[in-house]
């Protein structure tokens, strides 16, 4: 009888672990490990992205003609009117921008840090006293998430950086029927060439993939496991009788231990 309860202890055991190295992120990483990754990533920008662009400078006559106001329609429809609102700027299929003094722009593959200072240089003979400053973000940075997620969807950051983890977190994270270890990205480079990455979530090398970091219009795909794809073939009349039979086998494995425990 012994051996049985040591027999059933050891099955709850595995069980256990089987479902840990499941559903753990980063297991292979020790604690207290430190993870080196010498490149830091900057967004860059991508045909059909939506930028703002602003000039500041201690010369706003000098400054008014590189900030395009973007002209508004009042409540009643019936005439147009100037708001302190930014003209953002499409880059084209070519990777260009048009601005205003500078004509056309080639700015895609560009950080949005190495455009400033490029209109920036630019802009040196259009000001007599200081520099302006010049900010300039991507307003459309964005990545679908979908698959066995909390909530699938799309999700903006305005920080323009967001990684996988931080990605997932949006979603609220994956459920228990996701794969760890086949993450899939799908990703449109400046040619246009679509290309698929896979991410496995339980290593550490997850780190250094040209995928940890998500790009603008990335989508995410969580794949779902073996568990989930055999419960969409059954029916809801099937999940509900497979659901009352599992239950029932498990008081019965219960009861039986009990009178084992009480027989001693």
């Amino acid at each position: 009888m012994k051996k049985t309860i040591y027999l059933l202890a050891f099955a709850c055991m595995v069980a256990s672990c089987v479902q840990v190295k499941d559903i753990a992120y980063l297991q292979q990483s020790g604690q207290g490990q430190t993870i080196l990754n010498s490149e830091k990533y900057d967004a860059q920008i991508k045909p059909r992205d939506i930028l703002s662009i602003a000039v500041v400078s201690s010369e706003p006559a000098a400054a008014s003609r590189f900030n395009l106001v973007a002209p508004q329609i009042d409540g009643t429809m019936s005439s147009i009117v100037s708001t302190p609102v930014l003209q953002n700027y499409l880059v084209d299929s070519e990777g260009q921008i048009n601005f205003p003094s500078l004509g056309k722009l080639k700015v895609a593959g560009l950080t949005t840090r190495q455009l400033e200072e490029h209109i920036g240089k630019q802009l040196e003979p259009f000001f007599s006293e200081e520099m302006p400053v010049i900010t300039a973000r991507i307003m459309n940075y964005s990545v679908n998430i979908l698959g066995e997620v909390q909530r699938p969807g799309k999700f903006e950051t305005s920080n323009g950086r967001i990684t996988i983890f931080e990605g997932l977190a949006m979603a609220g994270d994956m459920t228990i029927y996701g794969k760890r270890n086949n993450v899939k990205v799908l990703r449109e480079n400046e040619d246009g060439e679509k290309v698929i990455y896979t991410l496995n979530l339980n290593d550490k090398n997850v780190f250094d993939s040209p995928a940890f970091f998500l790009e603008q219009n990335d989508v995410v795909y969580v794949e779902p496991n073996q568990t989930r794809a055999n419960s969409s073939r059954f029916g809801e009349a099937d999940n509900f009788r497979n659901s009352t039979i599992s239950v029932l086998v498990s008081l019965a494995t219960l009861g039986v231990t009990i009178y084992t425990l009480t027989r001693r």
